[in-house]
């Protein structure tokens, strides 16, 4: 899990077609994931928890595309009906963090002094941990399952939001018209609302779809420990995990189709983020 820094600068024209077209490629990926995601479940061509005896780590036929796992289950329909499962947990730690992260970084930007200093002292403190640590720790302590992970994560992916956000809240908040709108006798929340959160939701945007591959690789190796989902789930890091038995067995196409999976949807994720940070805020990455 990184940090990736962003500062407002002016944006540049980019003429650099293949970074454009690289950019709605992943953004098509992103999509498609996010449309499974919702209709995944009445899309699979077999019930994802469907267990045949008969047909055991049985290979791509007409009848079963990707083949089946050790149970006979449809691997296709798994990693179709398993979207959902993947993608709900890391969207809720990226919202919990980014909405908590955002708000933080703006109080503590605005009011300054020993507000400031507190949080960045507690955010330090909090990136000290490594998140998915919290996260094993959390659900040995609270017990299996995706709830006390995901509030362990939430807490860790703060300092990620939140010192990107106040660093560059903070060179908002010293601009003129802000003081204009001050002298004005402006409301701080109108300021808030109408003038800060509009000019960083790009940062912020940028922020979340980035952080977003990492609580997922986060959420899966969660899962993969068996402190995640729980079975008959089909969830892509516990698919990997209950594939990694059959691969000394000469059959890895369980974990091989859901690690390729889980690959396939951080680096669009990364790709989306690195390209929308050129468009919206003028990176040169």
């Amino acid at each position: 899990m990184t940090t990736a820094l962003f500062t407002r600068t002016s944006p540049k024209r980019r003429t650099g077609r293949p970074r454009d077209h690289l950019t709605l490629g992943a953004g098509c990926v992103v999509a498609l994931f996010v449309l499974l995601a919702v209709v995944g479940p009445l899309l699979a061509p077999h019930d994802p928890n469907a267990v045949d005896p008969l047909n055991v780590n049985a290979g791509p036929s007409a009848a079963h595309l990707l083949g089946t796992d050790d149970t006979g289950r449809d691997l296709l329909s798994r990693l179709i009906a398993g979207t959902r499962a993947s993608l709900v947990a890391p969207a809720v730690v990226i919202a919990v963090s980014t909405t908590l992260g955002t708000l933080l970084a703006l109080t503590a930007a605005w009011f300054g002094g020993w507000l400031d200093r507190f949080v960045s002292g507690a955010l330090d403190i909090v990136f000290g941990f490594p998140g998915l640590i919290m996260a094993v720790l959390a659900a040995a302590v609270f017990g299996a399952g995706l709830t006390a992970p995901i509030v362990a994560l939430s807490i860790a992916y703060l300092p990620l939001i939140t010192r990107v956000v106040r660093s560059a809240a903070i060179k908002e908040r010293d601009l003129p018209y802000v003081s204009a709108l001050q002298l004005l006798g402006a409301p701080a929340a109108r300021i808030w609302v109408r003038h800060l959160l509009p000019n960083l939701l790009p940062l912020v945007l940028v922020q979340a779809t980035i952080g977003f591959g990492y609580a997922l690789l986060d959420v899966a190796a969660i899962s993969f420990l068996g402190l995640g989902s729980r079975p008959p789930d089909p969830e892509w890091g516990l698919m990997v995990s209950n594939g990694a038995p059959s691969i000394l067995a000469g059959q890895p196409q369980q974990s091989l189709y859901a690690g390729i999976t889980i690959l396939i949807v951080v680096v669009a994720f990364n790709l989306l983020g690195t390209g929308l940070s050129r468009r919206l805020l003028g990176e040169n990455a």
